[in-house]
């Protein structure tokens, strides 16, 4: 590992740092690609590969970790996550319609989830677990209940002009 860290440091530094913290231990895979994701927002392939290698892994094994587990992602997400509902209660209060304005408002469609300035990911979830609020959406760890397509376009204007104010 050390000629690893040598090498290919400045590539992968962050990545090196939290192999030595867990000894490169490939039994604490699921905590090491936690970290890594936190900082990266995203377990790159690239970083995955080299994981797999530091571990002394197959990439297999690595990918089938990342994809087995629903908190790990592969793409980079937006600074505002955006999850829709679509559980029972929130799909027969028209949460597509919800989706679909998301989709609308941000530019977004089925195959693209996260505009193209990284401040949105927009993500459909089978429950939210806030039934009596349907349809309801959270924006990272805000929750929106009884939402319409009103709601919607206010919210999408609300965070994009309070960015515009931050930037």
């Amino acid at each position: 590992m050390q000629k690893n860290v040598q090498e290919f440091g400045t590539k992968f530094e962050s990545v090196c740092a939290v192999l030595e913290k867990y000894e490169c231990n490939p039994h604490m895979l699921v905590p090491i690609l936690q970290e890594i994701q936190a900082a990266y927002s995203y377990l790159p392939k690239d970083v995955m590969n080299y994981v797999a290698n530091a571990l002394g892994v197959t990439p297999g094994s690595v990918f089938g970790v990342a994809t087995f587990y629903s908190h790990f992602t592969l793409e980079p997400k937006g600074k505002y996550v955006i999850r829709v509902c679509d559980g029972t209660a929130c799909h027969v209060r028209k949460s597509t319609e919800i989706i679909k304005t998301f989709q609308a408002e941000l530019g977004l469609d089925e195959k693209t989830h996260t505009t193209e300035d990284n401040l949105f990911t927009l993500e459909e979830v089978a429950c939210i677990g806030a039934c009596g609020l349907a349809p309801v959406i959270t924006i990272n760890e805000d929750v929106y209940g009884a939402m319409t397509k009103e709601k919607t376009v206010e919210l999408v204007k609300k965070y994009k002009e309070e960015e515009a104010a931050n930037a």
